[in-house]
């Protein structure tokens, strides 16, 4: 199994990443998924932070309208249903692979036992955290994490709508700072 192909981060993405978490990025290796106007959306993180810290979230969902978008759902509830469909023997068994593929791809940038077996947002078995999971389908694609689809389904989000509130503009930004 192969990491989905993602591009390592320039200083100009990095500042953006922290303009929209609102804190110094750690561990990035990667920008995972982007918006449709080119920003960061979802980063790859190191399984151990530079401070020794293991770090089990390897697709970190950034973007500030798809991180509200998922929070709207946990807010109302939508957890719940989501869990609901791991009762479906098929959709275990997506989820089941979705867990194997996400520590796959995360091994390949270093095996930290503390968080060995752990990947996140509940997986293989619970629906704990659509941030996670919406940051995973975003980086692996449709049809990989199957509760990552459908809170990106449910939500008012979309990676086809840009909604940052200058397309383009955070990158050029952090360009011209020389960030």
């Amino acid at each position: 199994m192969t990491t989905p192909p993602f591009s390592d981060p320039t200083s100009a993405e990095l500042a953006v990443v922290s303009d929209q978490l609102g804190r110094p990025v750690r561990g990035v290796v990667g920008i995972a998924a982007r918006c449709i106007c080119g920003n960061p959306t979802v980063v790859a993180t190191s399984p151990r932070l530079p401070d020794g810290t293991p770090f089990p979230t390897f697709y970190y969902l950034t973007h500030p309208a798809a991180t509200a978008a998922m929070s709207t759902l946990e807010a109302t509830q939508v957890m719940p249903e989501l869990a609901a469909l791991l009762d479906d023997e098929d959709v275990a068994a997506a989820y089941l692979a979705a867990h194997r593929a996400y520590l796959a791809d995360r091994e390949q940038f270093g095996e930290v036992g503390e968080i060995d077996g752990i990947s996140a947002g509940g997986m293989p078995t619970r629906v704990k955290c659509l941030h996670a999971l919406a940051g995973h389908a975003l980086a692996a694609g449709p049809g990989v994490n199957p509760i990552g689809d459908e809170a990106l389904a449910r939500s008012t989000w979309s990676s086809d709508k840009c909604r940052c509130d200058d397309p383009g503009a955070a990158v050029r930004g952090a360009e011209a700072r020389g960030a």
